[in-house]
């Protein structure tokens, strides 16, 4: 019989690595840091107003009852001062009493006149605010999924949220107040 003997090989030490320089600590951590002093992209200076929107602009104003479709996160709205609208999702940084601008529009018309943007409306001929009245969700559903030829059954569950707005203000500009703005 043979001794019994240990395996006396060398343990084996794994190098220590390095922390990347990316990962260094911040020596100015605990410095405030100040805004940046230029904007990283200059702000175009606002395009002149077409002579088609100029002849138009007023004849909308004149009118009452006006409508506007506006877009929100891509989605088309359809909606007049007052109406209210039940967002399709849960609109991320919001709380209730929050007013938004709607800037994004393809269409503002009354009953006789209607512009249409060649994508968007340019967003000084109108000014229309949001407020933000709450989330809302719906019951929990349930439904059981299943495999065929399998007992194995599975239960999906979804309860979808969601966002209300009323449109508490929608004001279609003069030339004049463009103007007066833009300059």
């Amino acid at each position: 019989m043979l001794p019994r003997s240990f395996n006396t090989t060398a343990p084996i030490v794994e190098p220590v690595a390095q922390p990347h320089v990316n990962n260094a600590p911040n020596p100015t951590e605990d410095q405030v840091r100040p805004l940046a002093f230029k904007k990283s992209h200059p702000a175009e200076p606002p395009k002149p107003i077409d002579d088609s929107v100029k002849t138009l602009l007023p004849l909308l104003a004149a009118q009452p009852g006006h409508y506007i479709t506006v877009h929100i996160h891509g989605f088309p709205y359809l909606v007049q001062e007052g109406d209210q609208i039940r967002l399709p999702f849960k609109m991320p940084g919001v709380v209730p009493g929050d007013v938004l601008r709607l800037n994004r529009a393809s269409v503002i018309g009354s009953r006789d006149y209607t512009m249409k943007g060649a994508p968007h409306v340019d967003e000084r001929a109108f000014e229309c605010r949001a407020t933000v009245l709450g989330t809302e969700s719906e019951p929990l559903r349930i439904k059981v999924k299943t495999k065929r030829r399998q007992r194995r059954k599975r239960q999906a569950k979804s309860k979808h949220r969601y966002t209300i707005l009323r449109i508490s203000e929608l004001n279609i500009k003069n030339v004049e107040e463009i103007e007066e703005a833009s300059s």
